[in-house]
């Protein structure tokens, strides 16, 4: 009796800002490893989530929304973005099904043309689509725009066919070593999923420009000194301006109270442990366009 063969590979998922990518990829895993929110460019690094059988590893590589760029913050994760689209094993070009094709469309197709990677297309969003002649005419208009090896109609947020998408990603996937140790779910450290499920909070009690103008910095992460069963947090929510620290703040702290009750209960779920958390709010004027303060802050297009 032989033994069934072992499958491997790097597939990566691109498109524009709120397609639906991270949401796909949490799905995928059946576990929340990137955070989600109705705003444009949630998702600012690559981040890889680990699938893994007895039969397979997949490691699905989430990413930035490409979009024009309006500060050296957009540029780096534009550049991340596009860089994924080579050396990978599979690409999941993924649309909003519920509109035709954008200008962002085209040009991340233009850009597909350069890879040499096989390309899925994936269609998201169905559950929005009630008029199905406009579907199908945005489904030949999205088919259109490349040479695809293969589509599919989804909806992630539904968890619609999410099962056949994986069933096509295994299907052009070739045997391969297993990458990462089998209980790994991401390659990014605790400390990073930490720093996006406070901002991800944030992202979600504010709006206007707050939004893309804040970063979160874990300042302490460790073991409680006196309770081994506690994790000591201390982070810091950079903002650009005065104004917006305290929009951040609230009127007598209670939106940053908000982000820590809400940041708390799913950090504790995600570490399997009590957490103490103390969060600070500082300013850093246009942090965005400075490269030095976007390394610090943890964004480095060459990881």
């Amino acid at each position: 009796m032989t033994n069934k063969t072992f499958k491997s590979g790097f597939v990566t998922i691109v498109g524009r800002p709120n397609v639906g990518k991270s949401t796909l990829l949490n799905h995928l895993l059946k576990t929340k490893i990137a955070i989600t929110s109705d705003k444009p460019q949630t998702t600012r690094n690559k981040i890889q989530g680990i699938h893994t059988t007895k039969s397979e590893q997949i490691i699905f590589i989430d990413t930035p929304g490409i979009h024009k760029p309006l500060h050296e913050l957009g540029k780096m994760m534009n550049q991340m973005s596009l860089s994924s689209m080579f050396h990978v094993d599979l690409i999941l070009f993924m649309v909003d099904a519920s509109q035709s094709p954008g200008a962002g469309d085209l040009f991340i197709a233009e850009e597909l043309k350069k890879s040499e990677c096989p390309i899925l297309l994936v269609l998201n969003k169905v559950d929005l689509c009630k008029d199905i002649p406009r579907l199908n005419k945005a489904i030949d208009e999205y088919k259109a725009l490349g040479s695809f090896v293969g589509g599919i109609t989804l909806s992630a947020k539904e968890d619609f066919n999410i099962e056949k998408l994986m069933e096509m990603v295994r299907d052009h996937l070739e045997e391969g070593p297993m990458y990462y140790p089998e209980d790994q779910i991401t390659d990014h450290p605790e400390r990073f999923i930490v720093s996006e499920l406070i901002r991800e909070k944030v992202l979600m009690l504010t709006k206007e420009e707050i939004p893309h103008s804040i970063a979160v910095v874990i300042d302490t992460f460790k073991t409680n000194e006196d309770n081994p069963g506690l994790i000591d947090i201390q982070a810091t929510i950079v903002v650009e301006r005065q104004s917006q620290k305290k929009i951040v703040i609230g009127k007598g702290g209670d939106l940053i109270k908000q982000v820590g009750m809400l940041a708390r209960k799913d950090i504790a779920q995600f570490l399997g442990s009590k957490i103490y958390l103390e969060l600070w709010v500082k300013v850093e004027e246009d942090w965005r366009n400075k490269k030095s303060h976007l390394r610090d802050f943890g964004y480095r297009p060459e990881e």
